[in-house]
């Protein structure tokens, strides 16, 4: 079983919809937890300048780092 995925994202963030597509073009879309960073103090003073975020195991992928190609390598290694 694949571990949980999570997006740190805000609502209006088109790069944070970029990184969910890339997601459900990985069909990983179900093991996705989706967390807005307005919802809890402690993600929007780690996240704010930094989203979307996502985190996979132990990685971390910020903003520009999102690509296809890094999260396909990223998701391959964990089945």
């Amino acid at each position: 079983m694949m571990k949980s995925i999570i997006l740190y994202t805000k609502d209006n963030c088109p790069l944070c919809e970029e990184a969910l597509e890339l997601l459900e073009l990985l069909a990983v879309k179900e093991a996705v937890e989706i967390r807005n960073i307005y919802e809890k103090d402690a993600w929007l003073m780690e996240y704010q300048l930094m989203i979307p975020v996502i985190v996979i195991a132990d990685k971390k992928l910020y903003g520009a780092q999102i690509n296809y190609a890094v999260l396909e390598e990223i998701v391959h290694n964990l089945n």
